[in-house]
């Protein structure tokens, strides 16, 4: 038996926001693909919110956490202040409260196929204890849960970025983070120096039909973010370097890459 269990975070957005229409189309697409799951496969999932918001609906098989009580804005000052919750603040509460032996974290914007936990039971099944699952990103003119059997059917593009995290439970204790937010770039690569490190043998798969994304709008690259941006960088160059000192020189390839753009 491969038990998963499998956070997301539910935020709070005006109803311009692209999340008013993915976030529902997240949580539908989600309780879909635990009803399709193998029997040789346990998934639960569980949301965490801030202590301070109404609560959003959600399917009747979703796990509501301890709720989180600070964001980036308590750590560091930009010129506009968001409420995006730190990485290892829903990390902890998901290793806290999900005992399973693999940990799913994806953004609240990502859609899964209904065969999503078998895939990633197969995956594991081959060997990898830490893994990344690109998304493809259909168009954006979807705008309702009813339209949910469309998004299956669209073949979709590729996406560079990452957004879907699956990792052994074991490996999580040694996680460094330091004070990296979701919501803005840079996110991923944190989790990527985490997980190739730490893993056995790590994976990203760029190609699979596995997740989708309604729309690439990509509002966290707007200037009026950027220093969320900066931040997220700053806090990974802060892990690279601490990493490069404690565990000597990486030479997992992926890891050569953000060294060149680091400079550490």
């Amino acid at each position: 038996m491969i038990s998963i269990a499998h956070m997301v975070h539910p935020v709070i957005v005006p109803d311009a926001s692209d999340l008013m229409i993915a976030q529902p189309v997240t949580f539908s697409t989600m309780d879909t693909a635990r009803k399709f799951v193998a029997e040789s496969i346990k998934v639960d999932l569980f949301a965490v919110q801030y202590f301070d918001e109404e609560r959003i609906a959600l399917p009747r098989s979703f796990i509501r956490t301890h709720d989180l009580k600070r964001s980036v804005g308590d750590v560091a000052r930009f010129r506009k202040k968001r409420k995006l919750a730190l990485i290892k603040d829903v990390l902890d509460i998901l290793y806290e409260t999900g005992g399973a032996d693999y940990l799913i974290y994806t953004n609240v914007d990502i859609a899964l196929q209904p065969y999503f936990y078998n895939v990633v039971g197969k995956i594991i099944r081959q060997g990898h204890d830490a893994f990344i699952i690109n998304r493809r990103t259909i168009p954006g003119h979807y705008k309702k849960t009813e339209e949910i059997p469309l998004m299956y059917a669209e073949s979709g593009k590729n996406h560079p970025g990452w957004d879907c995290f699956i990792f052994h439970r074991s490996m999580y204790p040694a996680f460094q983070l330091g004070q990296v937010c979701v919501g803005s770039g840079w996110f991923g690569r944190a989790m990527i120096i985490n997980m190739a490190t730490f893993a056995k043998n790590f994976r990203i798969f760029t190609d699979m039909q596995a997740t989708f994304h309604i729309g690439n709008d990509q509002a966290w690259k707007e200037p009026l973010w950027e220093d969320y941006l900066e931040h997220n960088k700053n806090e990974c160059r802060r892990i690279m370097t601490d990493f490069n000192n404690h565990y000597g020189p990486f030479h997992h390839e992926i890891l050569k890459r953000f060294f060149s753009k680091l400079d550490v």
